[in-house]
């Protein structure tokens, strides 16, 4: 349940999935993006949560893949999760780059460019077992989700105030 220290390669593929995307939205943020006035307890969850997840994603080989069995359901769900991640970003960076873009649902699920890694490093850290990704995704969501969740609302202000 604790893990074993080791280099998980399906956590490395987890975490270029996740990286590359937002290195090239550096340079396609939507208009109108801004980062100031963000909530400073969800900001410091989010970045304690995106430090223990990348060292949980890298340091478990737990994540590696084992025999079959039932828990590689929760593989494949990880997987799929991320799939839908990257589709979200390609969605994204086709369109007009708006923050309605940005903050968009994708299948149903709110905030999925925020919602998705979170919940896919979550099933992953079921699938390996591993309590320290749980809590790690977990601290992440708090965060990351929660910003996003206030910027939408910010966005939602401003249309009303504009109308």
């Amino acid at each position: 349940m604790l893990g074993h220290i080791g280099v998980s390669y399906i956590g490395l593929l987890f975490l270029l999935m996740l990286f590359i995307p937002n290195i090239i939205w550096t340079r396609k943020k939507p208009q109108g993006y801004t980062d100031e006035n963000e909530n400073k307890v969800l900001l410091f969850f989010e970045k304690v949560g995106e430090v223990l997840t990348t060292c949980c994603a890298l340091l478990f080989s737990d994540f590696n893949f084992h025999k079959w069995s039932g828990w590689s359901w929760w593989l494949i769900l990880a997987i799929i999760l991320m799939i839908m991640y990257e589709i979200w970003w390609i969605r994204y960076f086709r369109s007009e780059r708006r923050l309605v873009d940005f903050y968009s649902s994708f299948c149903g699920i709110p905030v999925a460019g925020a919602t998705l890694p979170v919940i896919a490093f979550f099933v992953l850290g079921i699938y390996g077992k591993v309590v320290w990704m749980f809590v790690s995704s977990l601290i992440l969501g708090i965060g990351h989700i929660g910003i996003h969740l206030q910027h939408c609302k910010m966005i939602s202000i401003k249309k009303e105030v504009s109308k």
